[in-house]
């Protein structure tokens, strides 16, 4: 009986483990952001849009971003 339940629960948290992984941002101050989920480009603006570690909706220019990675 434990088996049988036991597979879906793994499947069940892999897939929202894969969903809401955290990023994080490498600046090119030399700062480091970790956000939550995966930033948003808007190709209009050039902004990157994230939510940060307390929640909050952030916008940075994509030019100041070295590198975008996933943890």
């Amino acid at each position: 009986m434990k088996k049988r339940l036991l597979f879906p629960l793994i499947a069940a948290f892999t897939l929202l483990g894969g969903c809401s992984s955290d990023h994080i941002l490498h600046m090119r101050d030399g700062s480091t952001k970790v956000v939550q989920g995966k930033p948003e480009i808007d190709k209009a603006t050039g902004m990157v849009i994230y939510t940060d570690e307390t929640g909050r909706q952030q916008a940075v220019n994509q030019a100041d971003i070295e590198e975008m990675g996933s943890l």
